[in-house]
């Protein structure tokens, strides 16, 4: 949690040489030259989202001006990974938070709701749901009522193999929550309460999970990244030396209820 020296945490290390010829982002936007703060014409901008040419000199724009135009653009291109559903407005939202946030963290109660529908419905015999169910069901001492606090290596050996939450479905790629989070970079789980009694137990569990709105030099060098004029605008204007716009920790909670007993019956 909270690791500020993530490669993808980085800000305003690269310099125009740098992003063009070690990164390939000689051209990135379709408004704007945002190595010369010049705008671009109207005759200039192709319409594909993929590329673009840049032809002549245009208007001369301040630094502001420029980020503004630049920010504008990445919030237009957001649009096909955002296309239905309650989280499709949590990319601009995002977008508008490392515009103004300057690098703080991120909190929504849409984040907690996606969280919490991804955990409950993933159905993989390698959630995290399931492994700490079957800790638990191994583990308790079903004729005393209790848990043994000696056993509780047993959640940590079962979860090194678990699938934590993510939102890399189909459905995520357009629904926001996959531009948005899509992997994740730290998740705490914590048994909040548990009773034991005639055989079944009820439990609390509380997810956090905390994500980087922020690209590394891997990220923006995969082909399915670099290949859009989202990720472009986003890696120039997080890493460009002239604007060093900051990222931010993404952070998500969830309480989950379960329920379960000693034949591996459940009901949530």
């Amino acid at each position: 949690m909270n690791d500020y020296g993530a490669a993808d945490m980085r800000y305003g290390d690269l310099s125009e040489t740098q992003l063009k010829k070690g990164f390939y982002l000689a051209e990135v936007s379709e408004r704007v030259n945002p190595y010369t703060l010049t705008r671009r014409s109207s005759l200039d901008r192709p319409q594909s989202r993929f590329c673009c040419n840049l032809r002549g000199p245009g208007e001369t724009l301040s630094r502001q001006q420029c980020a503004n135009i630049l920010f504008d653009e990445f919030r237009d291109n957001a649009l096909p990974f955002a296309l239905w559903g309650p989280y499709k407005y949590l990319i601009r939202e995002m977008i508008d938070h490392m515009q103004y946030g300057n690098g703080t963290p991120f909190r929504s109660m849409l984040l907690d709701q996606a969280l919490k529908e991804q955990i409950l419905g993933d159905k993989a015999d390698d959630a995290s749901l399931k492994k700490i169910k079957k800790v638990l069901r191994d583990n308790i001492d079903w004729q005393h009522n209790y848990f043994p606090i000696v056993q509780k290596e047993a959640f940590y050996e079962e979860l090194k193999s678990c699938r934590l939450p993510k939102f890399d479905r189909l459905q995520d790629m357009f629904n926001g929550m996959g531009i948005t989070v899509h992997d994740t970079w730290a998740t705490q789980i914590t048994l909040r309460a548990l009773t034991i009694e005639n055989g079944q137990y009820r439990a609390q569990l509380h997810y956090k999970v905390q994500d980087h709105f922020g690209l590394d030099n891997h990220d923006i060098m995969k082909k399915t990244f670099h290949q859009f004029r989202f990720f472009r605008i986003w890696f120039l204007l997080q890493r460009y030396n002239q604007f060093g716009f900051k990222p931010f920790f993404t952070n998500m909670e969830a309480a989950v209820n379960i329920t379960g007993d000693k034949d591996d019956n459940e009901n949530r």
